[in-house]
């Protein structure tokens, strides 16, 4: 059931009468006289509101989570401003009559500060106001300043950021979709704030000429138009103006340091208590320092012993147990498994006991092994983010792919350095890097602008240059048109990368019975024809498959390429025959996978001459072999390099069109030295495609 506030706001917002009705009742305190009592009611409410405001910026775990603050400031202000107009009018009118004619609150804190002293008031008033306009409102301006410019800058870098987490398969488009949406919000909310901001402190300044106004203008009054005694009209009018002063500067001292608050911030998910309580008190060995420091000045002589020794045994009581609670190693469960150093099991108990096949390991299909100091990444305990990120990743491919992506098995490894990881696949080594836990990859795409401090290094999975920066930089270096990824990104998409490699070594006899287990829930009748037959046996699908996989092409179409193996696996046993077959098949799906929805195909061509000579080479060398002359063949690949590079740096794919007697071994030849390409045949193109002729290797050569 909707709280009375919201059914409220909600039907004054249905019927549009919110900001009217605001700025009528401003309209009304700025030009109507005020009774004390609506005074009285007024002013409370101000200083509910901004302790209200307050509250809800301590208990914010983001500051763009509270991104009405800029408008709730300005309305805020303008409330105030419109009070002191309304309580300045009221002193004025009727200070005369005594100092409880502009309402009791006003008397009730010029009584408090004041305590029978003029001069004691107007000194607590001057440090209220020096302590809201010199040190709070001011820089709380100059960090909205700070925060927005940079904010405004880093955000180029930013969605480069987020389409590279994309393509790595590191978040799906939904949340690509809303990471967007979160740094579109967060570049107007600083840009609001630091608008914002300007409001504070040009409330501070009036609040001071306000204060002034009403004391000469009070004494005046009172002395001209009323014939009172110059302390007469002192006493009352000054104590009204101090009241009212310090009735308004409480409030805008609150607004000021929850402004201060939001901008100063960092974006995490917990609130400011979690965040300042959890990184001041989490070390027992500061508590225990601090304690020491304290209880040394304790016992020195005519010092309050007391005081000093109580406080520092609460803080070596606090140490003491934080110390009982130490960080959990690495537990055992999902994909992750505890290890002992160097990578060992737990030992088993002393005794003679008979080895069996229990005591011969299996080797893994892919190992992540990491160093002492990356283990926080993949702890889950510790906030590891690195094994959520591999999940996504095997979810994205095996969807991308069409089959299961098996779990990584995750180990520590003391034979590494203590910033070094290795992938491996079945046993084999496949990759290794260093990263660094504490900094952040800064990427150079291509084109950046100006210089990052760091250290100079090359992305582990692209070979890109980059830098390794402080955190502390990262929005300096987006701003600079860098890609900044934390060290979990860099190693689940050197993982991701790995696995797109080598998705063909990934599949096997259990996966593809589970394929066809899979494909018998939908087409029962074509799966019984195909075992029955005995023409496809599971090696041979399993061989298709690996094909097809190697050159990138998924596997998804299950049904398709069934079908095609149940009609030509008579004729022919050659799983090469075979998978050109399918790969006809699967055509329009593969040029969709390249081009997507474009019905243009930009294609690089070989010359014709050149052609000719490669298909003489593959006749001679019986399809085992590259027969070709090695100059020859350094000058195709250099030019096949050159054509796939323009047409990465245009942002199109590589695809080279030949003959399909050529095509497996043209593929196989170019695949090791050239990256990002692809081979079609002249039969794989769809003839619902409009081709674009962008190269022609060999042309003139």
């Amino acid at each position: 059931m909707a709280s009375l506030s919201e059914r409220i706001g909600g039907g004054l917002g249905r019927l549009g009468l919110g900001a009217p009705l605001m700025l009528l009742a401003l309209l009304a305190m700025l030009v109507l006289p005020l009774p004390p009592l609506a005074l009285d009611l007024l002013f409370t409410f101000n200083i509910a509101l901004s302790l209200i405001v307050v509250m809800v910026a301590v208990y914010t775990p983001r500051p763009v989570d509270f991104a009405s603050f800029p408008t709730i400031l300005l309305l805020a202000t303008l409330l105030r401003l419109a009070l002191n107009v309304a309580s300045t009018r009221v002193i004025l009118l009727k200070g005369g009559e005594g100092t409880e004619a502009a309402g009791q609150v006003i008397e009730a804190f010029g009584q408090f500060v004041l305590g029978g002293n003029f001069a004691i008031g107007l000194v607590v008033f001057a440090i209220l106001v020096i302590i809201n306009f010199v040190v709070v409102t001011k820089g709380a301006g100059r960090v909205s300043e700070v925060s927005a410019r940079f904010t405004l800058d880093a955000m180029p870098g930013k969605q480069m950021a987020i389409d590279a987490d994309l393509n790595a398969g590191l978040i799906s488009q939904e949340d690509a979709r809303k990471r967007r949406a979160d740094v579109a919000q967060e570049a107007d909310f600083y840009g609001s704030m630091d608008g914002a901001s300007k409001f504070v402190r040009g409330d501070a300044v009036a609040g001071i000429l306000i204060l002034f106004i009403n004391i000469l203008g009070g004494i005046i009054i009172g002395t001209t138009q009323h014939g009172m005694t110059f302390n007469d009209a002192a006493n009352n009018y000054v104590l009204l103006s101090i009241g009212d002063g310090l009735v308004a500067q409480l409030p805008a001292l609150l607004l000021s340091s929850a402004t201060a608050i939001v901008v100063t911030r960092a974006n995490t998910a917990q609130d400011m208590g979690q965040q300042v309580f959890g990184q001041l008190f989490s070390n027992p060995r500061v508590l225990y320092v601090a304690a020491g420091v304290i209880a040394i000045l304790g016992i020195i002589p005519g010092m309050p012993n007391l005081v000093f020794i109580g406080l520092s045994s609460m803080l070596a009581g606090g140490a003491y147990l934080q110390s009982r609670n130490p960080p959990e190693l690495i537990a055992e469960g999902g994909e992750l498994q505890q290890q002992l150093p160097g990578g060992g099991e737990a030992p088993a108990p002393a005794g003679e006991q008979e080895l069996s096949w229990d005591d011969v390991p299996p080797v893994d299909l892919v190992t992540l092994e990491v160093g002492y100091r990356l283990i926080p990444l993949v702890d889950r305990s510790q906030d590891g983010q690195l094994m959520g990120r591999i999940k996504g990743i095997r979810r994205k491919l095996s969807q991308e792919f069409g089959f299961l992506i098996q779990p990584v098995h995750i180990r520590d490894n003391l034979d590494l350095g203590p910033n070094q990881y290795r992938i491996s696949l079945l046993g084999v080594i496949t990759a290794e890097a260093e990263v660094f836990p504490d900094r952040e990859l800064a990427i150079n795409p291509g084109e950046v602008f100006g210089s990052v401090p760091g250290t100079p290094t090359k992305d582990p999975t692209f070979n890109l240059d980059a830098l390794w920066i402080d955190p502390l930089d990262r929005e300096a270096a987006q701003g600079a048109g860098y890609t900044v990824v934390d060290t979990a990104t860099v190693i689940a998409t050197h993982l991701s990368q790995v696995f797109r490699d080598n998705a063909h070594r990934l599949i096997g006899y259990e996966e593809v019975q589970h394929l066809l287990d899979q494909l018998a829930r939908h087409s029962p009748k074509l799966v019984e024809n195909l075992l029955a037959s005995k023409m496809v046996s599971l090696g041979l699908l399993l061989k298709v498959l690996q094909n097809l996989l190697a050159e990138q092409v998924a596997i998804r179409d299950l049904r398709s390429i069934v079908e095609i193996l149940a009609e030509r696996a008579p004729k022919s046993q050659d799983s090469a025959v075979l998978t050109a077959a399918v790969r006809i098949a699967l055509s329009r799906s593969i040029v969709q996978d390249l081009v997507g929805p474009d019905d243009e195909l930009p294609l690089i061509a070989l010359d014709p001459a050149l052609e000719q000579i490669l298909h003489k080479s593959f006749q001679g060398s019986q399809g085992e072999a590259i027969g070709i002359e090695p100059g020859l063949a350094e000058r195709v690949q250099r030019s096949v390099t050159e054509a796939v590079r323009q047409q990465e740096s245009e942002g199109a794919p590589a695809v080279l069109v030949v003959a399909p007697e050529i095509r497996s071994w043209i593929a196989n030849w170019l695949r090791g030295a050239v990256r990002n390409l692809t081979v079609l045949a002249f039969t794989e193109i769809p003839d619902n495609r409009r081709i674009r002729v962008v190269a022609t290797v060999g042309k003139g050569g």
